[in-house]
């Protein structure tokens, strides 16, 4: 950190002058733009940052300091006398509020006293909210942290569901974290990662000689949460028979491990998770209607990346900057006509994509700013290319999809370009209309 180097963001050249004016001996760095500001960070360390704003306008900028490793002090100057603005402010992570116009002395202060802290570091600090490793400046996922919030304070179950690469499994350690169960365990199962055969001696364990290999006594993952949460990813891929025991649990808060003859009370919270339509399995007989009610308690819809365009830049800024700090990455910022063409991706892969897209960009890209031509194909000709129209091969890997989200949506298109027409769906995918029949009940295709 550089104590002689302030960043200033603001397109108010009286004000630049003014803070030369306080601090004649310090290097003044000015953005017109939160954007062009947050390029300059990293690379000036700046020891105070000021901005001309509000917590609303300034969402990306507090967003990336809190992400930042060493962040300098905040200091914040609104446009209006407004105790409210004062504290959001504050609460966001700004040292102090002066509104315009700025007094020099009121200014002087507030800078000899954020720097003082600083050196000192006794900066006073709000308690860690695990929410703020979810990057976001859109209404809707803001809503949807505001709401997890309120839904931690309970023990309530929650479903959280969305499309793959979302987030889903952030927002669930962010609830148990920001919950009064925080210093007991989180416990983690993806239902669709453990055989069948497998799913419930490890959701309820076992004891010694329940079956042939069972030469010692195992907790199941229920045990292992015991005072705190048990995250169940993929719950929709649960098997018949591990459904019946999990709503057992939810009702009785009992387990029965294999091989004991005594039930164990537990005392868990249960937040599942899935990117699949329940009610379409619960129709197709695959889950169980009196689960998904037990499961369904507050459910949280984790919107996909192309519903809140407005987050792809300061998730980017900050992926960019973990990449700096872990391999020393050049790569500054994004040009404005490049982050357009990212707007108009339809990010299948959501934000697993993004991070995707940004590990390649830190390999490929030898310059500062991310300019249209350094984007990979992935996100500027993959729609032309999967049409037919000549063009480079993008990478389907970039998407960030499984294979199976991969296979789902495939058939989706051809159906849809079919016009629900098995003949015309089935020669569009090159196979066979009873093996397209097969793969549409697989996924409840209709």
């Amino acid at each position: 950190m550089n104590l002689q180097t302030f960043l200033l963001f603001s397109k108010d050249s009286d004000l630049k002058q003014l803070l030369q004016t306080v601090s004649p001996h310090a290097t003044i760095y000015s953005a017109d733009t939160v954007s062009e500001g947050l390029a300059l960070w990293s690379d000036i360390s700046p020891a105070l940052v000021v901005a001309e704003g509000n917590a609303h306008t300034l969402t990306p900028l507090f967003e990336y300091a809190r992400q930042a490793p060493h962040s300098p002090p905040l200091l914040v100057i609104g446009d209006r006398h407004s105790i409210r603005d004062a504290v959001e402010t504050m609460r966001a992570g700004a040292v102090d509020y002066l509104t315009k116009p700025v007094c020099l002395e009121d200014l002087q202060l507030a800078i000899a006293q954020a720097l003082h802290r600083s050196r000192l570091s006794v900066l006073p600090s709000l308690p860690h909210d695990p929410f703020t490793s979810i990057i976001s400046v859109s209404p809707q996922m803001n809503l949807m942290k505001q709401l997890a919030k309120e839904v931690a304070l309970t023990d309530a179950t929650v479903l959280v569901t969305g499309d793959s690469g979302t987030g889903k499994e952030l927002f669930a350690e962010a609830i148990h974290y920001y919950s009064p169960r925080a210093k007991g365990p989180l416990i983690t199962l993806n239902c669709a990662g453990i055989p069948e055969s497998l799913l419930e001696s490890e959701l309820f364990g076992y004891e010694s000689g329940a079956f042939t290999d069972a030469k010692r006594a195992k907790p199941g993952r229920f045990q292992l949460a015991e005072g705190g949460t048990l995250f169940l990813d993929e719950i929709g891929e649960m098997s018949s028979a591990a459904q019946a025991k999990l709503l057992r649990v939810l009702e009785n808060h009992t387990i029965d491990p294999l091989g004991d003859t005594r039930s164990h009370k537990v005392n868990i919270r249960i937040i599942a998770a899935t990117n699949e339509d329940l009610l379409a399995h619960i129709k197709a007989g695959r889950f169980r209607l009196d689960l998904y009610y037990r499961l369904n308690v507050y459910q949280l819809r984790i919107p996909p990346l192309r519903e809140r365009l407005e987050d792809i830049e300061p998730i980017l800024l900050i992926f960019l900057e973990r990449a700096k700090q872990e391999r020393g990455c050049r790569i500054k910022g994004i040009d404005p006509a490049a982050l357009a063409v990212l707007h108009n991706h339809d990010w299948p892969g959501n934000v697993r994509e993004l991070h995707n897209v940004v590990e390649w960009l830190t390999i490929t890209c030898k310059a500062e700013v991310i300019q249209p031509a350094h984007l990979p194909a992935s996100v500027t000709t993959v729609s032309s290319s999967i049409s037919g129209n000549q063009g480079p091969t993008p990478s389907f890997l970039a998407f960030g999809l499984s294979f199976q989200d991969m296979e789902k949506r495939m058939l989706e298109e051809a159906l849809r370009k079919a016009s629900g027409n098995i003949s015309e769906a089935s020669r569009l995918l090159k196979m066979t209309r009873n093996t397209l029949r097969y793969r549409m009940a697989k996924y409840h295709l209709s």
